[in-house]
């Protein structure tokens, strides 16, 4: 969050607070909203814990950071830290920038031709000539 503030932006709001506290002022309100940090994280442990308490205990070792949308996807597409969908290995045998570049790929197990559009999995049947695809409107 605070990673890209500099070292002159720092001691400018270093000089601001002082001109607009003033050094007698400054260390009071430095305490205070030390404390009022202190305060937001204990009431937000605290609601942790009454979450996990009230989900129950199949529910102790849950982790709040799973609820991040990169970790969850992460954690449900590859699991923790076997590979079910076999990523790992598709990704080990393509080379992303020859395929990129239109190259050749140089892995000798690679079998993936990306010039040609993939098939679908379930075309199902053939249409007659005139017929039209079924349509779900629950589905669009």
């Amino acid at each position: 969050m605070f990673g890209d503030i500099g070292g002159l932006e720092v001691l400018t709001i270093a000089i601001m607070a002082i001109v607009i506290f003033g050094p007698d002022k400054l260390p009071k309100l430095i305490q205070d909203t030390m404390g009022f940090i202190r305060k937001i994280r204990a009431f937000a442990d605290n609601a942790k814990e009454d979450i996990r308490s009230e989900l129950g205990p199949e529910f102790q070792n849950f982790d709040f950071e799973d609820l991040n949308p990169k970790t969850f996807v992460r954690k449900q597409l590859l699991g923790d830290g076997d590979d079910p969908l076999g990523l790992k290995d598709l990704k080990d045998s393509v080379d992303l920038k020859s395929a990129l570049n239109g190259e050749p790929s140089r892995s000798s197990n690679a079998s993936v031709d990306f010039s040609k559009p993939a098939a679908p999995a379930n075309s199902g049947p053939a249409l007659a000539a005139g017929e039209r695809p079924p349509f779900d409107p629950d589905a669009t």
